[in-house]
């Protein structure tokens, strides 16, 4: 009986997680409410959700998890998939960029998440992403750099390039999913192309 009862509160979160995430994604963070989010859901009162969480911190902390858990869902397979430095380096962009046509409202309600007034430190939390993206991403350069995949650049500062890059175009996306993967994949060909391996020196 507790196992059945575990299971159906668990199942009970993700739904209320999931119908926040619609929430946040189609009215903005002001306007999220847990009567918006129980008329989401189907609930019957904001009560079932006041039971599961704490506060609204609590489930936006939650949202926060499962963007980040489909986020690497969806990542994961295709960046592992790549073969070598340049087709991981091409996957890594073209993966972040089209994981907003795959979840358009979680990166919508990541948004106004990490933008949300009062929330505690929203901009480290940013900071802090920030911060491992580039410095995963810099690892990868210069690896290649050494195996001879890429040519000579600093990898700090490529890495922050191609990360400030993908984040401009998830934060105003083309308009339509074909729109959207079609700039996933040239924003990759540019890098591999910016990052290629210097041309040899011309013989006199």
């Amino acid at each position: 009986m507790q196992a059945n009862r575990s299971v159906t509160e668990a199942a009970r979160r993700r739904q209320i997680v999931a119908a926040t995430i619609e929430v946040l994604a189609e009215v903005g963070h002001g306007a999220t409410t847990f009567t918006r989010i129980a008329r989401w859901a189907g609930l019957s009162s904001t009560g079932l959700i006041s039971y599961h969480f704490a506060d609204k911190a609590d489930l936006l902390d939650e949202v926060l998890a499962e963007v980040v858990r489909a986020a690497v869902a969806f990542m994961g397979p295709r960046i592992e998939a790549a073969e070598g430095h340049v087709g991981t380096l091409s996957a890594r962009i073209a993966a972040n960029v089209e994981l907003v046509a795959e979840h358009p409202a979680h990166v919508r309600a990541l948004r106004e998440v990490l933008a949300a007034p009062g929330r505690s430190a929203p901009a480290d939390d940013a900071t802090a992403g920030l911060t491992d993206r580039v410095g995963a991403l810099a690892a990868l350069l210069r690896d290649g750099q050494a195996h001879g995949a890429f040519g000579s650049f600093d990898p700090e500062l490529m890495a922050l390039a191609v990360t400030g890059a993908i984040d401009a175009v998830v934060a105003v996306p083309p308009a339509g999913e074909e729109q959207v993967r079609r700039a996933a994949h040239e924003l990759a060909a540019t890098f591999v192309r910016a990052t290629a391996p210097d041309a040899p020196e011309p013989r006199p």
